[in-house]
């Protein structure tokens, strides 16, 4: 609610471009390196030499035919490019027809035989025109005004311009389809859609002379209207060539890749056609000899690929994922995730037995950790780049970045709402299923034999059984490590067998009950605004621990009716509450809660004025002689929206249970004032709540509260009963 920045977003961008340019360089460090070849080859010779092995990866050129043709019909796949414009004919008509009169007024006056025809009217016609102008004038026989005929002809004309009129001709017709560009979109539409020039004002004439008219008006207004036949669709073929040599040029060079120690060729081979483009390939790959240069616009062309696949993640996340862009921790868990698999790759891709063990680059284990520290999207994205980044140092290979998504992203899926660890090892299933199912679809289309994909699928079996293993034993290191709240570890803290809530239970049994009460509250409005649910929940469980100090000090804990305070001094008062949540603030260090779960203890009071003691000073001591900063919590405020929800959740939940009889409307008024007082006093300005979302929290809030308070019926003698009089039967 407020303009503030969040603190987390104090460090700027500095660092984690720093971490950008770093993870960028180490994975292109990680690509194939390569060499030269010196020798000329014919097709349908026999090779002599020893075997020839690729010592780096790189791309196959196309047969030089087959590209050209492949270049051809990517040229004649582009559709001719149309400017659409926007004109309104009537108004246009109109305008023309004023200094039309002006014009003919004006011969008029003249009285000579030089005719003055500024228009586009042919001399014929226009004298003609002049002659019924002047009849009209002298009105020696009974004729309409031009204008008035001019304007029957808008209708005629709009019908065409609003369908869309080409300022081409039928027989300039180019394709069956056109791209219609509006702004920096262009839509395929088919020409039958639209009116070419030539057959508009054919049919137009042919309106015309359909109408109960004089012959000498139809003949001007066919002329008349074929000029204000004006085309809404323009022919641009300056835009039509560039779209066509974008077009040619987005054709691929390259037919495919020759990988890092992949054979080219075998001694006693014969040169087929595709072995020759291999050698001719690989030989202007990197010629007779590879100038620094060459190197160098190598290594920049690696660092843009990668750099721009990292790019695109680092968008994503500073634009909807604000609180893991601005976190340097957590930046770093994903470059150490991107730069680990990247090395494994490397290694893989170093070793040269003949086994498919590029099936144990364990993709979906880090598709589970950023999931299961983030959420399902961070960790589908991050799926999506890791695959393309491991598949370009795999040599670009397809097959092993569409069976690796497929894996990554089913294992996404079965983690996104993970309610314990064990449910982690489900996983396995799916990425087995994702695995197995690529493996057989790629083998069948390449005639793969049963055996070669039986044995490629005992490697994903094996990916398929370690990752879930793996994912488990990493959470554990990388939650110590980058001191990171996973949802699972907020499970396990939500349990009531937890040390500090057992004690609160025991010793503050009201400020448990008020938690337990408060946690269904904020997780309800957590929910509604789509702020993280589990942490609100878990948020409002620990707010108040710092009472099990001293659980007599507060009120909800006086089961006997005893308040302490009414024989200490307010300011004595006000150092009790300010207690409890240092206390609160060390309980939770001691017992190594989070940080996210430690902000909640002292955020949920924010600057707020204890009011009771501070009214209380000011009877004794005089409104002059007291300070209200001296009774005010120490904040900071709420920076969250789970924070903010929960400082709510405890007010208006506190408010409401001292209504000694509650009902709806009076729960309504208690739960409006007390949010609109936190407003009022700027409580909630360094959160990011909207007001949207307080109105939604309203909602939340009064669902339970008002259900939690419900009247309820009277059993017989109930009253006798709360008397302590025996009601039983005694027959």
């Amino acid at each position: 609610m407020s303009d503030k920045s969040n603190p987390v977003q104090s460090k700027g961008i500095k660092r984690k471009t720093l971490i950008f340019l770093i993870t960028t360089i180490v994975i292109v460090f990680m690509f194939p390196k390569g060499e030269s070849l010196d020798f000329q080859v014919s097709e349908g010779t026999i090779w002599t030499n020893e075997d020839l092995i690729a010592p780096f990866s790189f791309p196959i050129l196309k047969d030089p035919l087959v590209y050209a043709s492949e270049v051809k019909q990517a040229e004649e796949s582009v559709y001719p490019v149309f400017v659409r414009r926007e004109i309104n004919i009537q108004d246009t008509i109109k305008s023309f027809n004023k200094y039309l009169i002006e014009i003919l007024d004006e011969n008029l006056k003249q009285e000579t035989s030089n005719v003055l025809n500024p228009t586009f009217f042919s001399p014929e016609n226009f004298s003609l025109m002049l002659s019924l102008h002047k009849e009209y004038k002298n009105s020696t026989r009974n004729r309409k005004p031009l204008t008035e005929y001019f304007e029957l002809i808008i209708p005629v004309i709009e019908k065409y311009t609003k369908k869309g009129l080409l300022n081409i001709t039928s027989k300039e017709k180019k394709k069956d389809s056109i791209a219609v560009r509006i702004g920096n979109i262009d839509k395929i539409d088919p020409v039958t859609e639209y009116k070419f020039l030539d057959e508009a004002k054919y049919e137009i004439k042919t309106e015309i002379e359909n109408l109960r008219l004089p012959e000498d008006v139809k003949k001007i207004l066919i002329e008349y209207a074929n000029n204000f036949a004006i085309p809404t669709l323009i022919y641009d073929p300056q835009a039509t060539e560039l779209e066509i040599e974008q077009a040619k040029n987005s054709v691929p060079r390259y037919s495919g890749i020759v990988n890092e120690n992949e054979r080219i060729v075998a001694k006693h081979d014969r040169i087929t056609k595709q072995v020759k483009l291999k050698i001719e390939s690989y030989k202007e790959a990197k010629g007779d000899e590879v100038s620094q240069l060459d190197s160098a616009l190598q290594f920049l062309g690696k660092f843009l690929h990668i750099g721009a696949l990292l790019a695109i993640f680092g968008i994503y996340l500073y634009l909807f994922r604000k609180r893991i862009f601005f976190d340097t921790r957590k930046i770093l868990l994903i470059s150490f995730l991107y730069i680990f698999l990247s090395f494994i790759t490397f290694l893989v891709n170093s070793v040269t037995i003949k086994a498919p063990i590029q099936y144990l680059i364990f993709i979906p284990v880090a598709s589970m950790i950023l999931t299961i520290t983030f959420d399902s999207r961070v960790g589908f994205y991050s799926t999506v780049i890791i695959t393309l980044i491991t598949g370009a140092l795999r040599g670009n290979d397809y097959t092993f970045m569409a069976t690796n998504f497929i894996a990554g992203a089913l294992s996404v899926y079965t983690v996104r709402d993970i309610k314990n660890r064990t449910q982690i090892f489900r996983s396995f299933l799916f990425i087995m299923i994702g695995y197995l199912t690529s493996i057989f679809a790629f083998g069948l289309e390449r005639f793969a034999t049963l055996n070669t994909m039986l044995y490629e699928s005992a490697f994903a079996v094996s990916n398929a059984l370690i990752s879930p293993a793996l994912t488990y034993g990493l959470l554990i290191f990388f939650e110590r490590i980058f001191r990171i709240t996973t949802d699972l570890t907020l499970l396990e803290l939500s349990n009531y067998e937890r040390p500090l809530l057992r004690e609160l239970a025991t010793k503050a049994p009201g400020t448990f009950n008020h938690t337990l009460i408060m946690s269904l509250i904020a997780e309800s409005a957590a929910e509604k605004i789509g702020a993280h649910t589990l942490l609100a929940r878990v948020g409002a469980l620990y707010h108040d621990i710092g009472k099990t100090i001293s659980p007599h000090a507060f009120v909800e804990n006086q089961m006997k009716g005893e308040n302490l305070h009414e024989n200490l001094k307010p300011e004595e008062s006000v150092q009790i509450l300010l207690r409890h949540v240092q206390e609160g603030i060390e309980l939770a260090k001691l017992n190594k809660l989070p940080q996210e779960i430690i902000d909640f203890i002292p955020m949920h009071h924010g600057t707020t004025v204890m009011t009771f003691f501070y009214e209380k000073a000011k009877e004794i001591y005089g409104e002059e002689n007291v300070n209200v900063e001296d009774y005010k919590y120490k904040g900071p405020k709420p920076n969250t929206k789970e924070t903010a929800i929960v400082m709510l959740a405890d007010g208006c939940e506190s408010a409401v249970r001292s209504i000694t009889e509650p009902d709806e409307t009076k729960i309504e008024n208690m739960v409006n004032t007390i949010i609109n007082s936190r407003l009022r006093d700027g409580q909630l300005d360094d959160s990011p709540l909207t007001f949207a979302d307080i109105k939604k929290i309203k909602e939340a809030f009064l669902n339970i509260l008002i259900l939690q308070n419900h009247k309820r019926i009277k059993y017989p003698r109930q009253q006798e009963a709360e008397s302590g009089i025996d009601t039983t039967d005694n027959n």
